[in-house]
């Protein structure tokens, strides 16, 4: 069985901890030493069949960063439990729209990059899932 090619919308906490899930469980390989996770396999993958290909967010500081970096930028303050190697998957700005409250633009700074094409880049990597973890009421950004 091949890769499962995963591309990630939103780069904050949720996604720090997915992508640390990911490298953690990776490392295992009998069900029993799994703690904390239902099934290791599923369907026949492991999460070490996972592969990051993709991924976009509109913060500054995440935005043109490998995404093993991004997840541990600020603002964001999900634990670091365990080390993500350099993944050459660089964040990409993706379009602000409605995922971005008034009071939220007060906390972060917008990156001044060019916005992608999202869709466009989303073939490109060859993602064959995309993990929307856009905040709650981005509506036109999740569309």
């Amino acid at each position: 069985m091949g890769k499962i090619k995963v591309g990630i919308i939103g780069v904050g906490n949720c996604a720090s901890a997915f992508i640390q899930g990911v490298y953690f469980y990776g490392g295992i390989e009998k069900e029993e030493e799994a703690v904390g996770l239902k099934n290791l396999y599923l369907g026949g993958y492991h999460p070490k069949d996972i592969e990051f290909v993709c991924a976009f967010d509109v913060e500054a500081s995440k935005v043109g960063k490998d995404l093993s970096e991004a997840i541990f930028a600020k603002p964001n303050n999900t634990r670091k439990v365990v080390n993500v190697p350099k993944l050459g998957v660089e964040v990409l700005k993706g379009p602000v729209l409605d995922g971005f409250s008034e009071s939220a633009r007060k906390l972060v700074e917008i990156s001044s990059e060019k916005e992608v094409d999202v869709s466009q880049r989303l073939k490109e990597s060859g993602a064959e899932i995309v993990v929307n973890l856009l905040p709650s009421g981005a509506v036109k950004a999740s569309e």
